[in-house]
C-alpha cells in the first residue's frame, strides 16, 4: 500500500513538473504583454487569463452594437485595448493609426482568429502568412489582371437577367425581402467564374452546396467570438462542430471533384474551357490556376488549386452580395440619389436592354461613386484583424509582438475629419475633385496595402453590372428606416432581417 502511495505521489509529482514545464514560457508571454500592454487605455473589467470575454454579447448584433459603441466612447483616443480571453487585441479605427500596420511589409500576418477558418480555406491567400503568402500573391496577381477579368462580363450579365425576371416578379406588389435574391445571383456569379460551374443557386437555392456556403460563415464567426469553443477537442465534441463537420465535407467534395474534372479535361491549350453558345472559349480562375506555375516552374497541386478556389467562394460572394444589398436600401431611401442614377444610366444605354460592356463600366461614374459611399457607409467586411510580428509603437504606446490589432472600418469611415456629417449618404463624397487631399487610409472597404483584396475590381464590376441592370428597369423604394436595420458585424455586414423593398417599373 505504502509503495502504490508512493507511486501515486511520483506521478502526481511528474505530470504536475510537466505541465508547469508546458504552461511556464506561455504564461511568462501573457504576463509579459498583460504588464507591457497596461499603459493602453481600454476596456475595463478584465481579469487574468478570461479577460473580458465575459463581458460580451452573445448575440451577433448586440455584440456588433457593443463594438461601435466602444469605438465611440474612445474615438477622441489613438487606440484601445481588449482582451479577448488570454488574447490582447489592439484596436485600431483611426487612419494615422492604421497606416501604421496596414502600410508595413512587417505586419502582414492575419490574427489567430483567421485559423478558424483554415478548415475550410486550407492557407490560401486569405489565410496565409510569409513566403507562401508572398509567393502565392505574385502568382494569383496577373489572374486579376482587368483584360482577363473583362472575360467574366457575360457571366455577370446572364446571371443579372436572371435576377431581373426574378425580381419582376414584384413589380407593383408589397414590400418583399431582396437580401437572398441578391445573394444568390453573386453565388452563381462566383461559382461560374471561379469554377467554371453553374450551380443554379437562384433556382435552387435548396441545394446542399448552396446551403453549407450560408452556414460556414455564421458558423466561423460564432467561434469566433466564444472563446471556450477555441480548443479543438472541446469544438469537435459539440454539436456545432459536428455541424461544421458536415458543412466542410460537402464544400470540400463540390470543389475537389469540379477541379478533378477540369483537369482531367484539359489536354490542350485549347481544351481547359467550354464553348459559350457564340463558340467563344469561357474561361473560369480555377482553368488560370491549372496552368499557373511558381518561380521555379512548378504547377500547383490540387490541394493549393482547392485553398483558393474555397477562398474565391469563400472571399467573392457575400462581400459583394451585402455591398448591392446595402446599396438597394441607400439608393431606394434616397429619391435625389436614385434620379441621377437613372439620368446616367440613361445617357449610356438609353431605352435598349443590352448587356453592359466593358466600355459602359467606364462611363458608369456617378454609379461608382453611388457605390463607393455604399461601403463607407456599410463596408461588407466591418472589421478584420493582424498579428502585431514584431514590437512596434502606436501613437506613443508600446504594443508587444504577437498582439493582435484590430481594425475597423465602420468606425474609420465615419470619421468626420475627412467625411463631414458621416452618416449622411452623399455619393459627391467619391467625385476626384473631392477625393483630393483624403488620407490614403481613410476609406479602405478593401482592406490597404501590400495584403489588400486582390479582387477588388472583380468586385466593383460585378456591382456595377448588377445594379444597372436592376436600375435600368426599376425604380427601387426602401421600405425600412435606418435604425430599423439592426446590423450584425459577424465575417460580413448584414442587416439581422434582410433588405426590405418595393419596386416600380420604368419606361423611358
Amino acid at each position: 500500500m505504502t509503495v502504490l502511495l508512493g507511486l501515486y505521489a511520483l506521478s502526481y509529482m511528474l505530470c504536475s513538473l510537466l505541465l508547469a514545464y508546458l504552461t511556464y514560457e506561455p504564461l511568462k508571454r501573457y504576463v509579459h504583454k498583460w504588464n507591457e500592454m497596461k499603459p493602453i487605455p481600454g476596456m475595463p473589467g478584465a481579469y487574468p487569463i478570461i479577460g473580458n470575454a465575459l463581458q460580451f454579447k452573445a448575440n451577433a448584433g448586440d455584440f456588433f452594437n457593443q463594438v461601435i459603441e466602444g469605438t465611440n466612447e474612445f474615438r477622441h483616443l489613438p487606440l484601445a485595448k481588449v482582451w479577448l480571453g488570454p488574447v490582447p487585441v489592439v484596436v485600431l479605427f483611426h487612419a494615422e493609426t492604421i497606416e501604421g500596420v496596414l502600410s508595413s511589409s512587417r505586419h502582414l500576418d492575419k490574427s489567430f482568429s483567421y485559423s478558424f477558418l483554415e478548415p475550410w480555406l486550407g492557407t490560401g491567400l486569405l489565410t496565409s502568412t510569409g513566403d507562401k503568402w508572398r509567393s502565392r500573391r505574385k502568382m494569383l496577381t496577373p489572374t486579376f489582371h482587368f483584360s482577363i477579368l473583362l472575360d467574366f462580363l457575360e457571366v455577370m450579365n446572364e446571371q443579372a437577367e436572371v435576377l431581373v425576371s426574378k425580381l419582376q416578379r414584384h413589380v407593383g406588389g408589397p414590400a418583399f425581402n431582396c437580401f437572398s435574391l441578391i445573394t444568390l445571383c453573386a453565388l452563381d456569379i462566383i461559382c461560374e467564374t471561379a469554377m467554371g460551374e453553374k450551380i443554379y443557386a437562384q433556382n435552387n437555392s435548396e441545394s446542399e452546396y448552396v446551403r453549407s456556403v450560408y452556414k460556414m460563415s455564421d458558423i466561423v464567426s460564432r467561434r469566433q467570438r466564444a472563446p471556450w469553443l477555441w480548443p479543438d477537442w472541446v469544438y469537435n465534441l459539440l454539436g456545432e462542430g459536428k455541424e461544421h463537420q458536415h458543412c466542410l465535407r460537402i464544400l470540400h467534395t463540390f470543389t475537389k471533384n469540379v477541379i478533378k474534372e477540369r483537369a482531367e479535361h484539359m489536354t490542350g491549350v485549347e481544351s481547359d474551357s467550354e464553348p459559350d453558345q457564340g463558340g467563344r472559349k469561357r474561361h473560369a480562375f480555377l482553368d488560370m490556376l491549372l496552368k499557373t506555375t511558381d518561380e521555379d516552374g512548378n504547377y500547383l497541386s490540387h490541394e493549393d488549386i482547392q485553398e483558393e478556389v474555397d477562398t474565391f467562394m469563400f472571399e467573392g460572394h457575400d462581400t459583394t452580395a451585402a455591398s448591392m444589398n446595402w446599396a438597394l436600401h441607400l439608393i431606394g431611401s434616397h429619391p435625389e440619389v436614385q434620379k441621377k442614377v437613372h439620368q446616367e444610366l440613361d445617357e449610356v444605354f438609353g431605352s435598349s436592354d443590352r448587356h453592359v460592356t466593358a466600355e459602359d463600366l467606364k462611363k458608369l461614374r456617378y454609379l461608382e461613386c453611388v457605390i463607393k459611399e455604399t461601403l463607407r457607409i456599410f463596408p461588407s467586411v466591418p472589421l478584420f484583424a493582424r498579428s502585431i510580428c514584431e514590437d512596434c509603437h502606436i501613437n506613443g504606446f508600446k504594443i508587444p509582438k504577437g498582439v493582435n490589432a484590430v481594425i475597423i472600418p465602420y468606425a474609420l469611415h465615419r470619421d468626420p475629419r475627412y467625411f463631414p456629417e458621416p452618416e449622411e449618404f452623399r455619393p459627391e463624397r467619391f467625385l476626384p475633385e473631392n477625393s483630393l487631399g483624403r488620407h490614403p487610409y481613410a476609406f479602405i472597404p478593401f482592406s490597404a496595402g501590400p495584403r489588400n483584396c486582390i479582387g477588388q475590381r472583380f468586385a466593383m464590376m460585378e456591382e456595377k453590372v448588377i445594379l444597372a441592370s436592376v436600375l435600368r428597369r426599376f425604380k427601387v423604394l426602401a421600405c425600412q428606416d435606418r435604425e430599423d436595420l439592426r446590423l450584425q458585424g459577424d465575417l460580413i455586414l448584414r442587416p439581422e432581417s434582410g433588405i426590405w423593398i418595393q419596386l416600380q417599373r420604368r419606361s423611358i
